[in-house]
């Protein structure tokens, strides 16, 4: 009986015990998580250059983040395109942050979308956003978290993960031919789906003296008599303008597009007499990870590294 009654007590206690220690062993995981995640959020730091103040503040690199990945994507996108677009720019903040840019040496990183990648603050977002901002907000910072500390490297090294808005041709564009040198995981790769973003396709007009003025103020060597003159185009891999053929000389794509504003280098041109018309296509340099491209790879079920793989050849995305 003595022997029943130990049996039956033993059973209870046992019954007691063996949730009371899967909880424990649950709280001490969940406990050790967030220990990790706060230790992610609140490790590494970063410099940043706040262009329109021309002040340097040092800010946590994952908070930093949070207002690059809401400025550069639209928070609309897919969660896993906004997962791929964190780790691109936590890739290229610590690749800067390594390779310094003689522009801002005692930064890392600038808030000039030119120069760097942009920047919004919390406020700024709250206009932006508006009625949004709290699920906006929650989907940009998981974005951030959920890939804390995540980057892309090559052999070992944090990558240059650029990144562009748009496509303009279906392809993205070799680094080479865009900046010249050869980075070898900025290669030109397929990228489609871009043609639904805003403003896919756009148009610049200018007249014909102005088009010949603007030119020949930034090239003094170039005569320009007629639209005649204006000649054949040496496109990259990726669909853009490498150099046009003006009178005897040659232009870079490049120049062209900043000369007269345009959204990329992937353009046409029409000359009369009276006007000389750009026919656009997509938006930015064209090099890396496509921000359309990759919210069309999202929507088809890719997952975030799958996205980076595709636009980063031969990488790699793993923990620092």
């Amino acid at each position: 009986m003595k022997q029943f009654l130990g049996i039956v007590a033993f059973c209870i206690v046992t019954a007691l015990a063996v949730p009371l220690l899967v909880y424990g062993i649950i709280a001490v995981k969940e406990n050790k998580n967030t220990e990790e995640n706060q230790r992610k959020i609140s490790g590494e730091t970063i410099d940043v250059l706040f262009a329109g103040e021309n002040t340097v503040r040092t800010m946590n690199l994952e908070e930093y983040l949070c207002g690059v990945v809401a400025a550069e994507m639209p928070a609309s996108f897919e969660n896993e395109a906004l997962k791929a677009q964190a780790v691109a720019a936590r890739s290229y903040a610590i690749h800067r942050k390594i390779n310094p840019s003689p522009d801002h040496p005692d930064a890392a990183v600038c808030t000039d979308y030119t120069h760097c990648k942009a920047y919004k603050n919390k406020e700024e977002l709250a206009d932006l956003w508006e009625t949004d901002e709290k699920e906006y907000s929650d989907k940009i910072r998981n974005a951030v978290f959920s890939t804390s500390g995540e980057v892309i490297t090559y052999n070992g090294e944090v990558a240059l993960a650029v990144f562009h808005s748009q496509s303009g041709s279906g392809r993205t564009e070799n680094s080479k031919d865009v900046w010249g040198g050869d980075i070898p995981y900025l290669v030109s790769v397929e990228s489609h789906g871009e043609e639904s973003a805003p403003n896919f396709y756009s148009t610049v007009t200018v007249t014909f003296d102005e088009f010949k003025t603007k030119i020949c103020s930034e090239f003094s060597d170039i005569k320009i008599n007629s639209p005649q003159d204006i000649g054949e185009f040496d496109k990259s891999e990726g669909g853009s303008v490498k150099t046009l053929n003006i009178g005897k000389e040659k232009i870079s794509g490049k120049d062209i597009r900043r000369i007269f504003g345009l959204r990329s280098s992937c353009f046409e041109i029409k000359a009369d007499e009276n006007n000389v018309t750009f026919e656009v296509a997509g938006y930015g340099h064209g090099v890396g990870m496509s921000q359309y491209g990759a919210n069309a790879m999202a929507k088809e079920g890719k997952d975030y590294k799958q996205i980076l793989y595709h636009y980063y050849t031969g990488t790699e995305v793993s923990g620092v």
